[in-house]
């Protein structure tokens, strides 16, 4: 599965933020970090956080695009739709 996230570095805290909409109304998943945005620790700050919501190992997770960007595409092997949802809630 691929999802769409859009992360804050530097949030003071590692946590969802719930469910937002681009412009064209595609859903992203809102998530900030404490680390910031330096040498790739926000982006291993995301994946570790993201693998420990979904009780995942770190290995299955991995961005395939946006890796500088705010908004990000993030691929989760084997993951379902109902495990997303469990874990994320559903997107509007």
């Amino acid at each position: 599965m691929r999802l769409a996230v859009r992360l804050t570095p530097k949030g003071g805290r590692d946590a969802l933020q719930g469910w937002g909409q681009d412009g064209e109304g595609r859903p992203y998943l809102k998530v900030r970090v404490s680390a910031p945005p330096v040498d790739g620790a926000a982006n291993a700050a995301l994946l570790a956080f993201l693998a420990k919501t979904l009780r995942r190992p770190r290995s299955s997770l991995r961005i395939v695009s946006g890796e500088t960007a705010r908004l990000k595409l993030v691929e989760i092997a084997d993951l379902s739709d109902e495990e997303a949802a469990r874990a994320f809630g559903s997107p509007p």
